[in-house]
């Protein structure tokens, strides 16, 4: 056997445990930011060894967990971007959005709650830069148009959406809430200012029989 051929299956091994140390440090610090990296590696079946051999310290974690989260938020709103587009109606294009982002919300809600702890608020509002500008367009766009009462500035009303939304996200994590998105989706136009009758109505307009881009 060739040495490259030997060092193929610790290759994958190697991408296996950086994989899962990522999945379980989303997972773990997106309901405790303060988890240590010892806790981590125990919660991920890892020696602390294999941890710090992908990740020299916390750091180093934390960056590439942001990296992570910023490719798939890009991803998503790629995926969608035809289908939320100027001739959309803007309380559609709000519905859709939630649905698109829903299935990518642990990496948000996660995030934000590193904002406070260790990213620092400016890196975190450069990831989430492109969505908030996005809802915020909507929200200007359904305002001028009528879609949407103007009772806040758009930027401020999208600011209380993510709130909301990364409130609705830890809901789910503490299993007081079950949503596929619909639910948020619902919740977002009403607090936009769109009557309930009419908010479900777009909803179930706009979900998808087949999976949403990002799932």
């Amino acid at each position: 056997m060739t040495k490259s051929v030997a060092r193929e299956p610790q290759r994958r091994n190697a991408r296996s445990n950086r994989a899962r140390i990522l999945a379980t440090a989303r997972r773990e610090l997106g309901r405790n930011p303060d988890t240590t990296l010892e806790e981590l590696a125990r919660a991920a079946g890892v020696v602390r060894r294999t941890l710090f051999g992908h990740f020299p310290g916390r750091a180093a974690l934390l960056e590439a967990l942001a990296e992570e989260a910023s490719e798939v938020l890009r991803s998503a709103m790629a995926a969608g971007a035809e289908r939320i587009g100027p001739a959309e109606p803007a309380e559609r294009a709000l519905a859709y959005f939630v649905l698109l982002m829903w299935p990518v919300g642990d990496r948000y809600r996660m995030l934000l709650a590193l904002a406070r702890h260790d990213l620092g608020v400016e890196r975190v509002s450069e990831i989430l830069a492109p969505a908030r500008a996005e809802v915020t367009a909507i929200l200007e766009r359904g305002q001028r148009d009528g879609a949407f009462p103007a009772h806040l500035p758009p930027a401020v009303l999208s600011a209380g959406l993510e709130a909301m939304t990364v409130a609705l996200l830890e809901q789910v994590n503490t299993g007081a809430l079950e949503d596929d998105g619909t639910r948020a989706a619902l919740a977002q136009l009403i607090a936009a200012g769109v009557p309930e009758r009419r908010a479900r109505a777009v909803v179930a307009a706009v979900t998808p029989a087949e999976p949403i881009p990002g799932e």
